[in-house]
């Protein structure tokens, strides 16, 4: 099995993978199978424990920003 998960991940899965990708919903559940599946190929699973590490950084930058143009705008009133 080791010798399986450190094949090369072919241009034509890079494909498919970023077409799930493209899915909402569907591309974060993909992400944590991809990253924590015991069949996934490394490489794979290291780009997408990068992606859902991306995710999570922007996602709280999101929140930071919406904290504080909420605070803002009410405090203009």
């Amino acid at each position: 099995m080791e010798k399986e998960n450190s094949q090369v991940v072919q241009t034509k899965e890079w494909l498919l993978t970023y077409l799930i990708v493209l899915i909402p919903l569907v591309n974060i559940i993909m992400l944590f199978v991809w990253a924590f599946g015991s069949t996934t190929k490394l490489s794979k699973a290291n780009w997408a424990k990068a992606s859902l590490i991306w995710f999570v950084i922007v996602f709280v930058f999101y929140i930071l920003i919406f904290v504080v143009i909420g605070v803002s705008t009410a405090s203009l009133y």
